[in-house]
């Protein structure tokens, strides 16, 4: 029926049958030029398959051996009952799972396992476009190069990326940048095509460009046309283009692209399990502000690493003066004018989210509802895919 309302389950992509058969009926064949990898409910199937859709390269583990995490799974989880921000309304775990178009979640306690769940086609070794939850990434990696003295987070942009000595980013300091607290001519108004964010998707050919398109056909090339709008330092703005400055400034200061210094700097040192794939335009740059698919489990193993402060899979991964960094938060008086309702006494610093209350919790978050969720009190870590 045309006015019918998909939800979770009438949504579901392995029911709806995309991309099934050999060959598959036109009718359920998916495709890029129809972007149907980021409309619903086509996208459901297109989270779980991105490479098939995008060029990507790879996040290699390396050789070593799996940070292997123990389990002792709990039947109790799913009877937990909450009430929802948006509309009060009372619901348990399990019933949440489907209001939120859960793809996979998996809820680790003390570094244990205690809840793993996969739905829709989203498998245990199936990478998933974790959007947004990629920026965290990114920042833990500018904030180790911070305490190794290797960036410096007051030196102005125009410094650091010669090539932004014209733009908006030219006298943001690198603290700035990271905390997105740049005051920029880029909106990120996802459904406006003619917004910044739709401006940079065209660039990163996230999408098929409109017939006639003559504007930068790389983020490189793009990110340099980006003016001032304001005075930097003042309040936090989400800007993703900020992000793709850092990956660009992380892979300059390493000499190595993106996706290696992910390999080298985190993937290897925590034992993931898989591969990554990470999305890249057509210069090779990967989408640093939301371009990364990882497994979840992997997701998960970064998340509790973070918690314990950087150690991981045996010994320090990350720098534990990056961690603390991070734990400590933003600048709330600068957060609090975006208006995040259900983030109250929140803040934003070094590409993570720091949730408000007296846990400590932060969390990395991404569009359609991927996130990595950490609460050092609760010593709980929450790492989940969606396709809302």
């Amino acid at each position: 029926m045309p006015d019918e309302i998909l939800d979770a389950h009438s949504s579901d992509p392995a029911a709806m049958g995309w991309m099934q058969g050999f060959p598959p009926p036109d009718a359920k064949r998916l495709a890029w030029k129809r972007a149907d990898h980021m409309r619903f409910p086509t996208h459901r199937f297109a989270f779980s398959h991105m490479r098939e859709f995008l060029p990507t390269v790879r996040v290699s583990r390396g050789y070593g051996a799996v940070w292997n995490l123990p389990v002792a799974l709990r039947d109790d989880l799913d009877a937990v009952r909450f009430r929802a921000l948006d509309d009060d309304r009372e619901l348990s775990w399990e019933a949440a799972l489907a209001v939120n178009f859960t793809d996979a979640v998996l809820v680790l306690h003390k570094g244990t396992i205690v809840y793993e769940r996969y739905l829709g086609v989203t498998r245990r070794d199936t990478p998933h476009i974790a959007f947004s939850v990629t920026k965290s990434f990114v920042g833990t990696i500018a904030e180790m190069l911070v305490a190794e003295g290797r960036l410096d987070p007051a030196a102005p942009m125009a410094d650091l990326i010669p090539e932004l000595a014209r733009s908006g980013f030219a006298d943001a300091t690198l603290r700035q940048v990271m905390d997105m607290t740049t005051a920029l001519d880029f909106s990120e108004e996802y459904t406006d095509p003619n917004s910044g964010i739709g401006a940079m998707s065209n660039a990163l050919g996230l999408t098929p460009r409109a017939p006639g398109y003559a504007g930068p056909d790389d983020v490189y090339a793009y990110l340099p046309t980006i003016g001032k709008a304001g005075e930097h330092g003042q309040r936090f703005t989400y800007r993703t283009c900020n992000t793709e400055v850092l990956g660009w400034l992380v892979a300059r200061t390493e000499g190595k692209r993106l996706d290696r210094v992910l390999a080298e700097r985190i993937w290897a040192p925590l034992g993931m399990e898989q591969d990554a794939d990470f999305l890249i335009d057509s210069s090779g740059m990967p989408f640093a502000g939301g371009g990364l698919n990882p497994v979840l489990l992997d997701m998960a193993r970064f998340g509790e690493a973070m918690r314990c402060d950087g150690q991981g899979n045996g010994g320090q991964a990350i720098a534990s003066a990056a961690v603390a960094r991070i734990k400590h938060g933003g600048s709330k008086e600068a957060f609090a004018p975006a208006g995040y309702q259900w983030i109250p006494g929140g803040s934003y610093a070094s590409q993570w989210w720091s949730m408000g209350g007296n846990h400590g919790a932060f969390s990395a978050r991404g569009i359609h509802g991927q996130a990595i969720w950490i609460d050092p009190v609760a010593e709980v870590v929450i790492a989940r895919f969606g396709s809302h």
